[in-house]
C-alpha cells in the first residue's frame, strides 16, 4: 500500500477495457503504464501489489522476486506462459488468468471454421476476388447428420457441441474427466476411449490444454485410427495438433481438409500447413471479439480485487483446479470451514500440531483438497508474518510441520454435510464442527469444544465453557448488559446436568480484555474466548 493510505496499488502494464480498469479504481489506486518495457518493469514493479498484464509482458523470476509487496499477478486472457508460475507460487504470489472471457468467441470461431472449411468459403471467396467465377470447383459437404467428435469437454467443448446440436450434427465427446451423467445431461454420447471417438467421427475438434501431457496429442498413430476423409478443427492450442503428423495426413487424403487458428510456431511464416488448398487457416482469433476483450479486462479486474482483498480467486492457476461443477459443491464451505481454522487455534490451549478433518454427508464424495487450503489459511492469517492466501497456506503448514489427515464419510447422522475438526490441546482432544443450512447455504457452528450446538457465524463471537448451574447465563449477559454490548445471538450446549456447559454468543461489538477477564474470574468459569471473524 502507498499511494493513499490503507489503498493498495495495481499497475495496468496492458490495455484491458475502461470498465476493469473502473472496477479497480473504486477500491485501489491504479497506475495505467503501456509504456513501461522490461528493464524499466523490473526497477518499478517493487512498488505495486498487483499487476494486469496481457500478452506482451513476460513476468521472469528476476521480475516476481524483485517485487517485495507484489500479492497478485492477473493475465487478461487465457494462457499464462509469459509468467514463470514456480517462481510466483514460491513467493506467495496469486497468479489468475480470465478462462472465461473468450468462451463463447472460441466456440464461434470453432463453427465458423467448421463451416468455413466444410464449404470451401474462404477459397471461394478469394477466387472470387482474383475476377473468377469457378462453381465447379469448390464443392463441400453438409454437416447435418455427421458426427461431430469433441476431444475435451470443458467450458469451450460444451458450447461447441450446443452450437454444432442446432446443426443437426451428432456429438460424440472424450474427456475422462466428465462424468457420464454430465454428457447424458447435455445430450452427448461420450466416448470411453479417444479410439472410439476416432473411430465414428467424420469432423474432429480440438478443445484440450496446453500442457506436456497434451503436445502432439493428436499424432501419426492418432490419425491412422480415423475415418478416412475425416476433417479436423483446432481452435485450442498450438502443437496439440502435430503439423508433420497433419501435413502427412493431408497428403495422403486421410484427411480431407483442416481448420487452423493456432500453430506450434506463431506467426507460422513458412508453415507448409498453408500450402495446402484444403486448409482454412486464421492468425490465432478465437478470442478477437470485441465483447471477449472487454470481457477478460473485466473478469480479470474481479479477480484481482479478489486477491488483494484476501478473498478465494476462483481463476487462479497456481491453486489446485477444481472444475465448475465440483467448485459449486464446494464454495459455499470455503468460507465455513477457513473460520474452523481460526476457531479452533483461538479456543486451544497450548500449540497445535496434528489436526483431523472429516467431509461427511454429499460433500464427501467432492475433492476436498481446497476445503483443506482454505482451513489452514483460517489456521495462519494474521499469526505468521507473511500474508496468507490459498496458494501459499499449505506451504507455510509444511514449513511449520502442522499435519493435517483428511477422513470421509458419505453417512452424516444431523446435516446434509457437515465438516468437523480434531486436535488435541493441553485439555485433551477438541472439536470444532460446522455446516451450511438452506438453498443459500448459510453456515453455521454445530460443534464447540467438546459439545454440540447451533449458532449462526456473525462477525463477534464469544464462547464460554463453565459450570452447568443454574445463574451461569444471566451472569454473562448481565455484564454485557452494563457494559452495552449487545448480544444478537445466543446458544448453549450441554452433555449431562451438573457437568460442563458451553455458551456460544455472537455480539453487536466487540468484548475488551478487562471485560472478558472480569467474566473469567467469575466462579465456575473455565474458558473464555473473543473472536472477530474478518
Amino acid at each position: 500500500m502507498t499511494a493513499a493510505e490503507g489503498r493498495y496499488r495495481v499497475l495496468v502494464k496492458e490495455k484491458i477495457a475502461q470498465s476493469g480498469i473502473d472496477l479497480l479504481k473504486k477500491e485501489f489506486d491504479v497506475d495505467v503504464r503501456y509504456d513501461l518495457d522490461q528493464e524499466q518493469l523490473l526497477k518499478e514493479i517493487g512498488v505495486y501489489d498487483a499487476i494486469i498484464i496481457r500478452s506482451s509482458t513476460t513476468m521472469t523470476k528476476e521480475i516476481i522476486e524483485a517485487a517485495d509487496q507484489l500479492k497478485v499477478i492477473g493475465r487478461a486472457g487465457i494462457g499464462v506462459d509469459n509468467v514463470d508460475i514456480k517462481a510466483a507460487t514460491k513467493k506467495g504470489v496469486v497468479v489468475a488468468n480470465a478462462p472465461q472471457s473468450n468462451i463463447v468467441a472460441a466456440a464461434e470461431h470453432t463453427i465458423g471454421l467448421l463451416l468455413a472449411q466444410s464449404r470451401n468459403i474462404p477459397q471461394a471467396h478469394g477466387s472470387l476476388k482474383a475476377g473468377k467465377w469457378e462453381r465447379s470447383s469448390f464443392g463441400g459437404v453438409e454437416l447435418a447428420e455427421k458426427t461431430l467428435g469433441v476431444i475435451g469437454f470443458g467450458r469451450i467443448g460444451v458450447l461447441v457441441a450446443q452450437r454444432a446440436k442446432g446443426l443437426k450434427m451428432k456429438i460424440v465427446a472424450f474427456d475422462p474427466y466428465v462424468s457420464a451423467a454430465r454428457f447424458e445431461e447435455l445430450g452427448v454420447e461420450g466416448a470411453e476411449s479417444i479410439d472410439d471417438l476416432y473411430k465414428v467421427a467424420d469432423f474432429i475438434t480440438v478443445h484440450l490444454p496446453k500442457s506436456p501431457e497434451t503436445a502432439g496429442f493428436v499424432d501419426e498413430a492418432a490419425f491412422a485410427k480415423m475415418k478416412d476423409g475425416v476433417r479436423i478443427v483446432n481452435c485450442a492450442r498450438g502443437g496439440i495438433v502435430k503439423e508433420s503428423a497433419l501435413v502427412e495426413a493431408l497428403k495422403s487424403g486421410k484427411v480431407a481438409g483442416a481448420a487452423i487458428d493456432v500453430f506450434e510456431k506463431e506467426p507460422p511464416l513458412g508453415n507448409p500447413l498453408l500450402d495446402f488448398d484444403s486448409v482454412v487457416a486464421t492468425p490465432h482469433l478465437g478470442a478477437s471479439t470485441i465483447e471477449a476483450q472487454d470481457r477478460a479486462g473485466t473478469i480479470i479486474a474481479e479477480q484481482v480485487a479478489a486477491a488483494l482483498n484476501n478473498q478465494f480467486v476462483s481463476n487462479a492457476v497456481n491453486i489446485a483446479p477444481v472444475g465448475p461443477e465440483e467448485m459449486s459443491v464446494l464454495r459455499p464451505f470455503l468460507p465455513l470451514v477457513e473460520k474452523l481454522g481460526h476457531l479452533i487455534v483461538e479456543i486451544a490451549e497450548g500449540p497445535l500440531e496434528k489436526f483431523e478433518i472429516t467431509y461427511q454427508g454429499a460433500l464427501a464424495e467432492s475433492n476436498t483438497k481446497l476445503l483443506t487450503v482454505a482451513f489452514f489459511k483460517g489456521v495462519f492469517d494474521g499469526r505468521v508474518e507473511e500474508t496468507v492466501n490459498y496458494v501459499n497456506a499449505e506451504g507455510i503448514a509444511e514449513e511449520r510441520g502442522i499435519e493435517v489427515t483428511e477422513s470421509k464419510s458419505r453417512k452424516s447422522v444431523d446435516y446434509t454435510n457437515m465438516i468437523t475438526v480434531s486436535t488435541t490441546d493441553k485439555r485433551g482432544e477438541l472439536t470444532v464442527g460446522g455446516t451450511t443450512i438452506g438453498p443459500n447455504h448459510h453456515p453455521r457452528f454445530v460443534k464447540i469444544y467438546r459439545h454440540d450446538i447451533d449458532i449462526e457465524p456473525g462477525q463477534y463471537m464469544a464462547f464460554f465453557r463453565y459450570d452447568d448451574v443454574p445463574g451461569m447465563i444471566g451472569r454473562v449477559g448481565t455484564l454485557l448488559g452494563d457494559r452495552d454490548i449487545n448480544i444478537a445471538n445466543m446458544n448453549v450446549g450441554r452433555k449431562k446436568l451438573g457437568g460442563k456447559a458451553v455458551m456460544s454468543v455472537t455480539l453487536d461489538k466487540p468484548i475488551s480484555e478487562e471485560v472478558l477477564a472480569e467474566i473469567k474470574a467469575q466462579p465456575g468459569f473455565d474458558d473464555v474466548t473473543f473472536i472477530t471473524f474478518g
